[in-house]
């Protein structure tokens, strides 16, 4: 396919750019409180006709380490402190040949949920190095009556 084809087909794929406008990602570095926070968490994000969920990756953290809460009034934030520590060697003739991973930095993430997500129902747990939070949808408002009134 050409690139304008492909252009097109992303453009008008409607549910991923719809996904992308209610749930912006932010990849960039930004401060709080003065420190740097990094907010590049990465996140897969499920839309059910009953809730949103949402999976994140925070390898090496334990849930004490992760803050879930809900901002604003419709901006869920995923803080951690960073505070995941590289293992100790004991033995007095061991050491690293290579360090890749990186040590846990301040992590944050912020999702602008829809209108209709219940705040009071949100649950979120932490098992083999990912973060769920599911997000409860409020039911659709009843669709109004129409009553026939009859003329005297």
């Amino acid at each position: 396919m050409s690139a304008v084809a492909d252009t097109i087909t992303h453009w008008f794929n409607f549910p991923e750019n719809i996904g992308k406008i209610m749930f912006p990602l932010r990849t960039h570095d930004s401060r709080e409180n003065g420190n740097k926070v990094n907010s590049s968490i990465p996140a897969d994000i499920l839309d059910t006709p009953k809730e949103i969920v949402f999976y994140l990756d925070v390898p090496g953290l334990s849930k004490s380490d992760i803050q879930v809460t809900v901002e604003d009034e419709n901006t869920l934030v995923i803080k951690s402190g960073g505070k995941r520590k590289r293992e100790e060697v004991e033995e007095e003739e061991c050491k690293y040949l290579r360090l890749e991973r990186k040590a846990a930095q301040k992590l944050m993430r912020k999702f602008r949920l829809p209108e209709n997500a219940n705040f009071s129902a949100i649950t979120a747990k932490c098992e083999n190095g990912v973060l769920t939070v599911v997000v409860e949808k409020l039911p659709p408002p009843p669709k109004p009556k129409t009553v026939e009134v009859a003329i005297a």
